[in-house]
């Protein structure tokens, strides 16, 4: 009971604090609550959330039909000079949550508070968010919604047919990443300047799919060939961003592997933060103006990448069906055309040796082969100075992970 309504009474009291120092509770405009009436209202609520639960539901009915009458009446009063009702609707929320903090669901009513609190005071930041928000964002933005929060759960997992099978919600998943990382540049290009934003997609793209960020701005690369050099070096940082990914992923799935491939990764690491921070350099002091995006999403451009996955998948279950299980090094060169997550998981879990040398070298294989699959992407699918670009940053990140693999094992030898 004593936790709860004190709950209730730090929500209110949170509350009317920010409405006193943004100066809404005083003044020629004051709104009826400050620090004392929120206290207040908090300190009811939790008691009326207390009294219900004791069965003692008409006392509880009464005090909270009596806190929202005074609200309601506060806002009619003031909205005779100004139709603001943001106090009166936090009024509203310090009352919901101080029942639910008597109720006894602490951490729901404390949650709810702590929003409440943090929309008041970045009230000038989230209006400047709205107001920098353009048409296309907003449309790309609900039809991203309609895709991944309505379709995707509509669609049957599989697997359908012969073979690796047809996927419909993992296709799906993949139209969703690569649309997705279409968005995020086009929305970092908008927060950043001189080209910017393509790094910065491009990085936190590296972070779930370096593949799909390369497929993706292999294809913006033919529409939009002025940004060629901005989005190569994207490209190369997802590429970059790769190995700390899979390296934080071993060191938590199996600590042993992740010190037995850290030396490894080390070269082609080095090699691509070297190539982007010099790429970047060079780029942001000759960027181009950049046009405008009619279409972020790049719908059918991300349904023809994910028909492309779907036929590599066909194609790796041939390969497997032909090689069979003949060595870590063959597996981990195949898994690495499609999925380097699912790698790095099987050579962290599916596999069970007390020396792990050899499924490092596999897991560097598979990052190898990833490495030449998004190098003939970028010119295959490239154009322009991001082909070049791109494919010397992958390029030296490849030759790198080559030397690794041939000398590292010679050098373990020796010693």
């Amino acid at each position: 009971m004593v936790v709860g309504i004190l709950i209730a009474a730090l929500g209110g009291l949170a509350v009317g604090l920010e409405r006193e120092w943004s100066g809404h509770a005083s003044g020629p405009g004051a709104r009826f609550a400050g620090i004392r009436t929120f206290t207040l209202l908090g300190i009811l609520a939790g008691f009326a959330g207390w009294l219900w639960t004791e069965q003692i539901q008409t006392l509880a009915a009464v005090l909270m039909a009596g806190a929202v009458a005074l609200v309601v009446a506060a806002y009619v009063a003031a909205s005779r000079r100004e139709a603001d009702a943001t106090t009166e609707v936090a009024s509203l929320v310090v009352l919901a949550s101080g029942v639910v903090a008597g109720i006894g669901y602490w951490s729901l009513a404390g949650g709810s508070i702590a929003v409440t609190t943090l929309l008041l005071v970045e009230k000038s930041r989230i209006h400047d968010i709205a107001r920098r928000i353009d048409d296309t964002s907003l449309r790309a933005a609900v039809r991203f919604g309609v895709m991944a929060v309505v379709i995707l759960p509509l669609l049957p997992e599989g697997p359908f047919g012969p073979g690796a099978g047809l996927r419909p919600r993992t296709l799906w998943t993949a139209v969703l990443i690569f649309s997705g990382l279409s968005f995020a540049a086009y929305l970092a290009r908008r927060a950043f300047r001189e080209g910017a934003g393509f790094l910065a997609a491009g990085l936190l793209g590296g972070m779930m799919s370096s593949t799909a960020v390369t497929f993706t701005f292999s294809r913006l690369s033919r529409t939009q060939p002025e940004q060629g050099g901005a989005l190569a070096i994207g490209v190369i940082g997802a590429s970059t961003i790769l190995f700390l990914r899979v390296l934080v992923a071993t060191l938590t799935l199996n600590p042993e592997l992740a010190r037995a491939v850290a030396p490894y990764f080390a070269l082609p690491f080095l090699a691509g933060a070297a190539t982007t921070a010099v790429g970047w350099y060079r780029t942001k002091h000759s960027a181009q103006k950049e046009d405008e995006v009619a279409n972020p999403l790049q719908f059918w451009s991300s349904v023809q990448m994910a028909a492309l996955f779907q036929a590599v998948l066909y194609l790796v279950h041939w390969l497997n069906q032909a090689f069979g299980d003949q060595g870590l090094l063959i597996s981990g060169a195949i898994l690495g055309l499609t999925d380097v997550d699912a790698l790095t998981i099987s050579m962290a879990r599916g596999v069970h040796r007390t020396d792990w040398s050899v499924a490092a070298q596999a897991l560097s294989v598979g990052v190898l082969s990833n490495t030449v699959l998004k190098l003939t992407v970028a010119i295959a699918l490239g154009n322009g100075r991001y082909r070049w670009l791109a494919a010397f940053g992958l390029g030296a990140i490849g030759v790198m992970l080559v030397l690794s693999i041939l000398v590292l094992p010679q050098l373990w030898r020796v010693k």
